[in-house]
């Protein structure tokens, strides 16, 4: 499932955004008026006393006196005959960063205005009438003076606009502050189509063909209204995460032809009240204006839980008045049949029943992970764009891939493309994809990690223990792969089965399945007599499914018909829906089913203690086993039965590849839940209790 259309397509790096120039113009024009103030405070003016003012004045040097009124100072210009002489020219082309020759040249702060008037009135007694010159009186309008009262509030009043024109814009930090109630849908149309179709979906035809007919609604409703037919208002998309419901909504996006609009459901979410009812009816309205049209809501279940459940009493739930308004807008009074919603999630047990009803969402659209033959589709489209080797075989590797959805297929692809170009090779061939397989469930291969021979050991049987029992055991899951290759943070070994297709599970099979992830521990009781911690995940496993079999599925003879599991609970449940009696005698049940298992098992490795001997020496010596080693070293299965895989070939007429693994189904889980001290990572939590 991917965009092979793009498979020509080179990297080029991101193209670097455009500087921001309004930042840059308000920063030059604080530089400017910082500099005109500097300039204004900086002038030519040379400060000199009201004593050498009066020698100045009366020599006959001075031209003009002004007296500023509200500066409380007096500015002298002199002469131009004065300015001529070395006596002035020199001081003020010193004294000055900015010389200007039309004056004022010097001046001088004064106490009292009134004060100084009258002493110049005096002055101007001292020289003849004809060299007297009168005083003039001014006010100055001192920018610079301003600036240093009121620079502060400018720049907070700049800054204050700067930060709301950059929140006010569609990518604003502050997530657009003026239009905080409009939709973040991301409108798709002629102008930017998108370009995955149905051809790059692969592994889900049923679903497809449910989604197709919503577009052959949108492109001839004539077909479907002539017979009375409605156009469907919506369609939930369910499964787990990776299977390809968003791309499956991509792909409806560019077949339909229609403005799409697509959004997830925190978008809603916002810490103001009201918001999220607002954005909803936005977008509605924007829908609307382009019916018909898809709106894609992803992650539905972030707005659509069910209403009332752990809410404070008397609380407002801001989230609870975004599904309010998003149920009316679906189908209320006013509903548009020209918009079809489309949502994904991957819990749908957690939305509210008035969402999921018919009217709303008319249909629910189930993606599981694919089988065999999805697989083998899904990595057909991922092979397309990487330049693999003759030996690769899609088949091979759905078989090895057993429970994977379509992004891990994904993953495994690219993983194997990257491990063949760290080993310089021209093309990925198989052993890349099974190295690439080894990483996405147990983890990076720790190559360093110093393993004393004693723990090998160990952990050798521990893997030949599950091996032996698995293949042993009618109804236990067969082996794909068993290694003791140590990966990821702690795991030191693990075994990778391949479940069945099938969704009903008697006690009997049950019973083989807790043998067979039991058969660690009891390998290393009776080959040590001792056991160790490396049975870690094996017991969780087994814990959790004898506590299924006893208080879920009713098949215990003392409990009886009576299951204790509530599949509409929310995961809050304080207390259990059973006595402390009944308590304890689940308990005394789960104990007596898990050791009569440990005890069958014990039994069987003992009767098979050669096998598990050779087993423990090969894995010891090649570390990763597989099926067709098995049948090696200790013989077929005694159990005539075709698998799913050999079905699944021989129906394509191909024959069997000797290092193909065998296997006696495909879906579900690939249990690589055999480490020792703590569990792997599994592809897939489907646990099928």
């Amino acid at each position: 499932m991917s965009d092979t259309k793009n498979k020509t397509k080179k990297f080029t790096p991101k193209t670097p955004q455009k500087p921001n120039f309004q930042l840059y113009l308000i920063i030059a024009a604080v530089a400017v008026l910082l500099g005109l103030t500097y300039i204004q405070n900086r002038n030519s003016v040379v400060d000199i006393t009201q004593k050498r003012f009066e020698d100045m004045y009366l020599v006959g040097d001075v031209s003009k006196v002004t007296m500023v009124k509200n500066m409380e100072r007096v500015d002298i210009t002199l002469k131009s005959s004065a300015l001529s002489t070395d006596k002035y020219k020199t001081e003020l082309e010193s004294n000055s960063s900015f010389f200007n020759p039309a004056g004022p040249h010097y001046s001088f702060q004064v106490a009292s205005i009134e004060k100084f008037a009258n002493d110049f009135d005096a002055l101007k007694e001292q020289v003849p009438e004809e060299n007297r010159i009168e005083l003039s009186v001014a006010t100055e309008e001192n920018w610079g003076s301003y600036f240093s009262s009121f620079g502060f509030l400018i720049l907070l009043f700049v800054l204050f606009w700067f930060m709301m024109r950059r929140m006010a814009g569609p990518s604003g930090p502050g997530g657009q502050i003026f239009n905080v109630g409009k939709s973040k849908a991301q409108l798709f149309d002629a102008e930017n189509k998108v370009k995955i179709t149905f051809d790059n979906v692969a592994g889900l035809d049923e679903a497809k063909e449910e989604v197709q007919e919503i577009v052959e609604f949108l492109k001839n409703p004539g077909k479907f209204t002539k017979l009375g037919g409605k156009i469907p208002k919506g369609a939930l998309l369910v499964g787990p995460p990776g299977t390809g419901k968003t791309l499956l909504a991509k792909a409806v996006a560019g077949e339909a032809g229609v403005p799409f609009f697509t959004l997830s459901g925190s978008d809603f979410v916002e810490m103001f009240v009201g918001v999220g009812a607002a954005r909803v009816r936005d977008l509605f309205k924007q829908a609307k204006e382009k019916a018909p049209c898809i709106i894609f809501i992803d992650e539905i279940d972030a707005i659509g839980r069910s209403r009332g459940k752990g809410q404070m009493p008397g609380s407002n739930d801001e989230r609870e008045n975004t599904l309010n308004s998003l149920l009316v807008e679906m189908d209320g009074f006013g509903t548009d049949t020209g918009v079809i919603v489309v949502a994904a999630t991957n819990r749908p047990d957690v939305l509210d029943s008035a969402l999921l009803r018919p009217g709303r969402f008319d249909r629910q659209i189930s993606i599981d992970k694919p089988d065999i033959n999805g697989r083998e589709a899904i990595f057909k489209v991922h092979l397309k764009p990487i330049k693999t080797a003759d030996d690769v075989d899609p088949k091979k590797c759905a078989a090895q891939t057993p429970g994977f959805a379509g992004a891990e297929i994904a993953n495994v692809c690219n993983e194997a493309a990257l491990i063949a170009a760290r080993r310089n090779k021209n093309a990925v061939d198989m052993q890349d994809f099974q190295d690439a397989v080894d990483r996405v469930i147990g983890g990076l291969e720790k190559k360093n990690k110093i393993i004393s021979p004693e723990e090998k050991k160990i952990v050798a049987f521990h893997e030949a223990g599950h091996a032996v029992a698995g293949w042993f055991l009618e109804h236990a899951d067969p082996l794909v792969k068993v290694s003791i290759v140590p990966r990821g943070a702690a795991a030191l070994g693990y075994a990778q089965y391949l479940p069945k297709e099938q969704f009903l599970y008697q006690t009997e099979q049950l019973m083989d399945e807790m043998c067979m992830t039991l058969g660690g521990r009891a390998a290393e009781e009776i080959i040590f007599k001792k056991i160790s911690t490396g049975a870690l995940s094996d017991l969780e496993r087994v814990t959790k499914l004898a506590y299924s079999i006893v208080s879920v599925y009713g098949m215990n003879d003392k409990i009886g018909n009576v299951s204790f599991y509530d599949s509409k609970a929310d995961g809050y449940k304080m207390t259990k829906p059973y006595s402390e009696t009944t308590a304890e005698v689940i308990d005394q049940e789960v104990r007596k089913l898990i050791q009569s298992a440990y005890d069958r098992t014990k039994e069987l490795l003992t009767h098979r203690i050669k096998e598990l001997e050779i087993l423990a020496k090969e894995l010891l010596e090649k570390e990763i086993l597989f099926q067709a080693d098995l049948e090696r070293l200790i013989g077929k299965r005694p159990f005539e039965k075709e698998t799913t895989y050999q079905a699944f070939t021989n129906k394509k007429d191909e024959p069997k590849v000797p290092d193909l693994i065998s296997s006696e189904g495909d879906d579900e889980n690939p249990e690589s839940s055999d480490p020792l001290v703590d569990p792997i990572p599994e592809p897939n939590s489907d646990n099928r209790i």
